[in-house]
């Protein structure tokens, strides 16, 4: 501890890994701004992030023309920092090295033009489309949720139809939902099966606010519905986004942050059942940051990820922290 009664900083353990942080956002909001030095300062405090994906936050949308290619300005603004980093100017990792942007499926066939115009603005980064998809009957999960989407999107025929217009492009959806929605991910992901679906979060156990009894009740129904996703195998998972306070751990709201060690052992149960349900080659590690901020910081973060999968080999643990990534998201990138 510090004179102050605040937590020593953690020092990176095990810094030779490489490593791609398959989920990041860059958000200049109000009350809340992460913008590209803030995350380079992250990714260079001591862990081996060579690669990084930057996922919509629909920030840096442009203001004016028309509002089907607004989110393309989201784009334009991850290629612009991509290109930065990839000058060599500010380190070796390649931040945006893939990028993920929003588009509105429910648009139907007609989200073809935000699509096309998403992959000529990524510079042949553009890998995939994130349209947030959470539904919950209760109000109060969306206070965390910057742009909440109409309930039960996932099931409408208008976003269906778009949808269907991923594939043909090449491009993958990121399903980022509550558990409660794991079957309709399922049901997306069979009428869809050429089509790869990334589940973001491992797909939040939504236990905000209960009891110890009530969050394990949610955990069982929870680990049986990521099972049977991940039955389909065009469904890869995200492990990450445990910061958040949907999963109900409180760290969140903790005075002083957890360190490593306490996360892990609180991660433990999430981490491997994800990595049980879905394989070592189906699964990604994720900082989800800035938002994982709520509960620690990014080098706290990694080592948890990092003591959690201890126990396995050294050719798995590359999978899930750097191989996978570079395969899912097609990056060019050396480990």
């Amino acid at each position: 501890m510090t004179d102050s009664g605040t937590p020593t900083p953690e020092t990176a353990i095990e810094p030779e890994m490489p490593i791609i942080d398959a989920h990041h956002h860059l958000i200049d909001r109000p009350g809340r701004r992460y913008l590209f030095d803030a995350y380079l300062a992250d990714v260079s405090a001591g862990h081996d992030i060579r690669a990084t994906v930057y996922i919509e936050s629909q920030a840096m949308c442009r203001a004016e023309g028309p509002e089907a290619l607004k989110p393309v300005g989201e784009t334009e603004f991850a290629a612009g920092i991509a290109a930065m980093s990839e000058s060599g100017t500010y380190g070796s990792c390649r931040i945006n090295a893939g990028i993920v942007g929003h588009a509105d499926l429910a648009r139907g066939d007609a989200v073809a033009q935000t699509l096309d115009a998403h992959v000529a603005a990524g510079g042949g980064r553009f890998r995939g489309v994130r349209q947030v998809a959470l539904s919950h009957p209760s109000p109060e999960p969306f206070r965390y949720v910057l742009n909440p989407p109409p309930p039960d999107l996932l099931n409408a025929a208008a976003f269906r139809a778009g949808f269907a217009e991923l594939g043909p492009r090449g491009l993958s959806f990121e399903a980022t939902v509550f558990h409660t929605q794991l079957a309709d991910v399922a049901d997306l992901a069979d009428a869809f099966p050429e089509t790869v679906i990334v589940l973001d979060h491992l797909g939040f156990a939504m236990a905000m606010g209960m009891s110890d009894a009530d969050r394990q009740g949610v955990f069982s129904e929870w680990a049986k519905g990521l099972r049977e996703l991940a039955r389909r195998p065009n469904v890869m998972a995200k492990i990450g986004g445990f910061g958040l306070p949907f999963w109900g751990f409180g760290f969140d709201q903790a005075e002083v942050k957890p360190d490593s060690d306490t996360l892990a052992r609180t991660w433990r149960p999430c981490v491997e059942t994800g990595i049980e349900a879905f394989g070592t080659g189906r699964c990604m590690m994720e900082s989800n940051f800035p938002v994982d901020a709520m509960s620690c910081d990014y080098v706290t973060l990694w080592n948890a990820l990092k003591k959690v999968t201890q126990g396995l080999d050294a050719a798995e643990r590359h999978k899930l922290f750097f191989a996978n990534a570079a395969r899912i998201y097609d990056l060019d990138v050396s480990s």
